[in-house]
């Protein structure tokens, strides 16, 4: 293989290469330099915080024949050795993959024999946790009492699945996260090492993707920098390729959520989603725009707190002054949920828009959270007039035979559509959902239609929501009125959903010789009564001789 991944082309060497856990090194050279070293060791944290890495180097350096101020030189014949993965007396172990009784006993074997070079032979156990009881059991008296010239080194990411014995007869070194700054200007060194260009906004922005791992961070860094090779990586670059989204978008969105304007919101999630963007990655960045949006609301001074430029900082404090402490926990407790249910949600657009249509109508939900929402909504309704009665004058005028003038004129009566005008509706429903508003519009996407009892229009919906959202009032008086616009007589429009184990098929509108309806199957299979269904039936069948 010809390349080598960032992460191991760059892994640290020595004590000086390690970054952010300078507590870890310092303890450990100064052991080495007092010849105070135990004879068990526990590193655990999160991953790709060096913990295989710190194992090695202190391997070596308890083996240097020339250790410099506790780290290994790296010239003499057992740090090379021991670098290129040869020598006998460093013994790596995984886990995960050698967690039996079995395993363990054989370790036990070979700690009788003393090294055939260097001072110490050093056991390096990857993922320890991983051992079955049995295993730890084994391990117990030979980690408890080994020879002199043994070392154990445990590394682990779940600290908490170790018995307390094992823990109880090792030190114990906690890996902690690293911050932002370090990654950066680690980042920073190796571009300048592999002669590539990169925006510093871009650096940081994978430096806060990786969640304290460098490993990750490299990882990362490694896949922008393929995907737009021989170019320099910008920031906008580096959203494209780890599916993110811009903090701009987010401010957009809030707004338009403040606004309770959904069909914009709306249009955001559809622009996302022509970008490409994945969703759960958006719901999780987005939770932590409204808590940074909670920091800047209810503390002074966090600007040393939030890792955040300028710019966004006027613009988080612009926002602050837009919307209460109260909904911004709705919100923050509404994307957390979405968040966890996003990992294994199959239809996750779905369940972003019906969040997104949550935090913009507080009416939809009845935990005690919203009722100060859904007050100050009502409030601003109140505010804005649409609450309150309006009487307006008019001009009264008479002609000359004494009628009023400004007599509203009766609308005429408009005749009732028969079978062959739903099938009209039917195919060119299109056209008809596209003039309906921005909500409507979008749920009407899902819909099934089919002839429904007493020549009614029959909409079917995949569940409950769609259906609640279809079948408001003013959403059926709506479309009722743009389909008497388009064929002249009226039409009465029904909305149902799927019974919950009935099969949905998400397919196009469609015409079939059996009514109007997806795949040909009646109205009757979505979970209708028998009496609603044979009605429908009898429908089908006058419309059918009637076509």
């Amino acid at each position: 293989m010809s390349y080598t991944a960032l992460y191991r082309k760059f892994r640290p060497l020595s004590f000086e290469d390690v970054k952010g856990q300078d507590h870890i090194v310092t303890t450990l050279q100064n052991q080495i330099k007092a010849n105070r070293i135990g004879h068990a060791y526990l590193f655990c944290g999160t991953r790709g915080t060096g913990k295989t890495s710190v194992a090695k180097i202190f391997a070596r350096a308890v083996n240097c024949e020339h250790p410099k101020d506790g780290s290994p030189c790296g010239e003499c014949g057992m740090c090379r050795s021991i670098a290129a993965g040869t020598s006998m007396n460093v013994i790596e172990i995984d886990a995960a993959s050698n967690n039996g009784v079995d395993n363990i006993r054989e370790i036990r074997e070979e700690v009788a024999y003393r090294p055939t070079e260097g001072r110490y032979k050093v056991y390096i156990i990857d993922e320890v946790h991983m051992l079955s009881i049995g295993a730890f059991n084994a391990l117990l008296k030979t980690l408890e009492e080994p020879p002199e010239y043994v070392i154990f080194i445990l590394a682990t990411t779940e600290v908490h699945k170790i018995p307390i014995t094992i823990l109880s007869r090792c030190q114990r070194y906690d890996f902690k996260r690293i911050s932002i700054d370090v990654i950066v200007n680690r980042l920073k060194e190796l571009m300048e090492t592999e002669q590539v260009e990169v925006e510093e906004k871009a650096l940081r922005y994978v430096a806060k993707a990786a969640d304290g791992s460098m490993r990750d961070a490299l990882s990362l860094l490694d896949q922008c920098i393929a995907f737009h090779l021989g170019e320099k990586l910008t920031y906008e670059q580096v959203l494209d390729v780890l599916g993110a989204v811009d903090t701009d978008v987010f401010s957009r969105l809030l707004r338009n959520i403040i606004k309770r304007d959904i069909p914009q919101v709306l249009d955001t999630v559809e622009e996302l989603m022509m970008e490409g963007r994945e969703l759960t990655q958006l719901s999780a960045d987005f939770t932590w725009y409204l808590r940074n949006l909670l920091l800047v609301k209810t503390s002074d001074n966090i600007e040393d707190v939030l890792d955040v430029s300028t710019e966004n900082m006027l613009q988080l404090k612009e926002e602050a002054q837009m919307i209460e402490p109260d909904m911004l926990l709705r919100y923050i407790r509404i994307f957390s949920e979405l968040s966890g249910q996003l990992k294994y949600a199959t239809q996750k657009r779905v369940m972003l828009e019906v969040a997104l249509i949550k935090l913009c109508t507080p009416a939809m939900e009845v935990e005690q959270d919203t009722l100060l929402d859904r007050i100050r909504s009502v409030e601003e309704k109140v505010e804005q007039g649409a609450l309150a009665p309006t009487v307006q004058e008019r001009a009264v005028y008479r002609d000359q035979a004494g009628r009023e003038s400004g007599q509203k004129v009766p609308k005429p009566e408009l005749p009732n559509a028969i079978p062959e005008d739903i099938q009209e509706v039917v195919k060119n429903f299109r056209p008809i959902a596209d003039e309906t508003s921005g909500m409507l519009r979008t749920f009407l996407k899902k819909a099934r239609l089919s002839l429904g009892g007493d020549n009614r229009l029959l909409i079917v919906m995949p569940g409950t929501l769609e259906a609640d959202v279809v079948g408001k009032e003013e959403h059926r008086q709506e479309l009722e009125g743009l389909i008497e616009k388009r064929i002249g007589k009226r039409v009465e429009v029904e909305v149902r959903h799927v019974e919950e184990g009935r099969h949905f098929n998400s397919g196009g509108l469609s015409y079939g010789k059996k009514g109007w309806f997806s795949g040909g199957r009646s109205p009757r299979e979505y979970g209708k009564s028998d009496e609603a269904g044979t009605k429908d039936a009898e429908a089908d069948g006058r419309a059918d001789k009637g076509a």
